[in-house]
């Protein structure tokens, strides 16, 4: 089976990348940023960034049938690992709050910048998606 792209609607439209690639049954989701519906990035700093960003990954993993139980691997970009680190116990209760108390295999790395000049955080990740849950896109 070839993989497919998954874009949610509700997500701002691709151009040029995909929110998500399913292949079988493991879905590789894309990098996302804080962007809201808009196409712009949220406001608030990084708790609500991170919020925003989260949110967008699981509306990715959920339009293909995914929970958070079957995310295996997240990797979060950073632009300053220390004002993440600071609001650590805030960003863990939005965790907590969106995807309850499982954690995958993780990794936070330092960058730069990232590709809207505002964006504080991008996250990405893969999912295993049980047969019996998987919404294939059409």
């Amino acid at each position: 089976m070839r993989p497919v792209a998954v874009n949610p609607a509700s997500l701002p439209a691709p151009s040029g990348y995909s929110h998500g690639t399913l292949a079988g049954n493991t879905l590789h989701l894309g990098g996302q940023t804080a962007l809201d519906a808009d196409m712009k990035i949220v406001p608030g700093g990084i708790v609500e960034q991170f919020r925003q960003a989260f949110g967008n990954v699981l509306t990715t993993l959920r339009e293909a049938g995914g929970e958070p139980e079957d995310l295996v691997s997240i990797t979060i970009y950073l632009t300053d690992i220390p004002d993440y680190q600071a609001h650590g116990r805030e960003i863990g209760k939005v965790w907590r709050e969106l995807a309850g108390p499982v954690y995958p295999a993780m990794a936070g790395i330092g960058c730069t910048a990232l590709w809207q000049p505002e964006a504080l955080i991008e996250i990405l990740g893969v999912a295993v998606i049980p047969e019996d849950r998987l919404v294939r896109p059409s």
